[in-house]
């Protein structure tokens, strides 16, 4: 237990940080925390939540895992042709990636609930467990909406697996507040948005939705719906 940092959390709740506006509370973090990052994957959410941070003191990172929209690649050019920001990169460690595909061939999520999860392992999990360690908070694009299981979690939360502050600025966010605030600045966005696609991941993984379908039909969608994360969030 990082019982340091732990402290620290619960001093930023017992001082209502949480319900602070968005500028107060990254003047709050800012000042008192000197490892913070913001993990984007140039979602509607994450690419709002870039517009807010791009003049602060935070690190921007997002995960490549290979196998990425060429519409996400896209609008990873426009923001930081835009806004100057660099956003550092973390991939797939070589050596597991490659002896995953060896034994199971390139699509072999398709299979099974567990080949799926040990991609997104590799391809995702080892690399943001890279890309965290060490820091102090780790804001982030979730938003109640999005899945059943985000829909208790509070703006601050402690990340008892990783050991980490997680600050989820938009949580509550509708989405049509998501879009018009996308709209009123200006703010470049994937493509794939208004195209149905509304949780955007790897291309082989993510299809548009149906009208009437859940926000995370389009993400794995041949699996049953109770087992939809990736690994990335992790909620107790």
């Amino acid at each position: 237990m990082n019982t340091v940092l732990k402290t620290k959390y619960d001093a930023l709740l017992e001082q209502g940080i949480d319900k602070l506006d968005f500028q107060q509370q990254i003047a709050y973090l800012t000042q008192h925390f000197s490892e913070i990052v913001f993990s984007t994957s140039f979602s509607y959410e994450d690419q709002a939540i870039t517009f807010l941070l791009k003049n602060e003191p935070v690190e921007i990172f997002t995960l490549d895992t290979g196998r990425l929209f060429e519409q996400t690649y896209e609008t990873w050019n426009r923001t930081v042709a835009k806004y100057k920001v660099k956003i550092k990169t973390y991939t797939p460690p070589a050596a597991e990636l490659s002896a995953f595909l060896t034994e199971k061939g390139p699509d072999s999520f398709y299979q099974s609930v567990e080949n799926r999860k040990q991609c997104c392992n590799i391809r995702k999990v080892i690399p943001l467990n890279q890309a965290i360690q060490g820091k102090q908070v780790w804001i982030t694009g979730l938003r109640a909406e999005h899945s059943p299981n985000r829909k208790d979690i509070p703006v601050f939360e402690w990340d008892e697996t990783h050991q980490i502050i997680k600050f989820n600025p938009i949580l509550f966010w509708t989405t049509d507040q998501v879009q018009e605030f996308i709209t009123n600045n200006q703010i470049p966005y994937n493509s794939l948005h208004k195209k149905g696609f509304v949780s955007i991941g790897c291309a082989p993984c993510t299809r548009a939705i149906q009208e009437g379908e859940d926000f995370r039909a389009g993400r794995w969608w041949w699996e049953d719906a109770s087992k939809k994360e990736c690994g990335l969030h992790i909620h107790k």
